[in-house]
């Protein structure tokens, strides 16, 4: 007997923006506070007390700015459905005769149109969804709680990634510990670039070249920054 083929999709791919975006960021960050204070030749000390602090407020900030933009843009989908659910229920001519616009430009007949309308009707969420997408270009709102998951989920990806520059001033107070913060930057650089194609078809060496580049470019930024205002002041 001919078996068929069961494609398996990967899952986890809700907060893999919210993980990436903060890890970055939190590594970026707080490697700009360890070169800072490296080139102003400062005790170590001093760098994991900045970095610290750096690593908690901009963590929360972070994470505090991505619940409120999901749940400002959560309200606002929830508005527009509200009202596009009110012009269904009292105008359902004028509105039937959008989506059969809608049908019709997606390359459906009249004939087509007048017979997959009723069906569609007969499911009004799904009526709405598409409506909202077609007219507004407005995906469904969040499940409940998705803004907070994806603000911790932010807050964590930045700090434990953030805390990497961090670890040698931590278990050694001698030595070249800013190269160390380099070597320990770059590679969590690439991990977290790597990772990525547990989630997306991407090659592992490929995604991690291409966040290792992005944030290198940043990171020597922000040492080219310190370096400068370090001398200047």
């Amino acid at each position: 007997m001919k078996q068929t083929a069961v494609r398996k999709h990967r899952g986890g791919g809700a907060y893999l923006k919210d993980i990436v975006y903060g890890a970055n960021d939190g590594i970026i960050t707080t490697f700009a506070v360890v070169a800072g204070v490296a080139g102003a030749s400062l005790d170590s000390n001093v760098v994991v007390l900045l970095g610290l602090a750096n690593l908690l407020a901009d963590g929360f900030s972070m994470a505090a700015s991505n619940y409120l933009g999901s749940k400002s843009e959560r309200d606002y989908i929830i508005r527009e459905r509200r009202t596009e659910e009110w012009e269904l229920h009292h105008e359902p001519e004028e509105e039937h005769a959008e989506m059969t616009g809608f049908l019709l430009r997606k390359g459906y007949t009249k004939k087509d149109a007048e017979q997959l309308l009723p069906l569609l009707s007969k499911n009004k969420e799904f009526l709405l969804d598409i409506m909202m997408h077609e007219e507004l270009g407005i995906s469904p709102p969040e499940k409940d709680g998705q803004s907070t998951r994806s603000a911790t989920a932010t807050f964590f990806a930045f700090v434990i990634a953030g805390a990497v520059p961090l670890l040698p001033y931590f278990f050694n107070s001698n030595g070249s510990l800013f190269g160390l913060a380099v070597i320990g930057t770059a590679m969590s650089l690439f991990i977290v670039g790597a990772l990525r194609c547990l989630l997306t078809n991407q090659r592992w060496y490929n995604a991690g070249v291409e966040m290792l580049s992005v944030g290198g470019i940043a990171a020597f930024i922000a040492y080219g920054v310190g370096f400068l205002v370090s001398h200047l002041i």
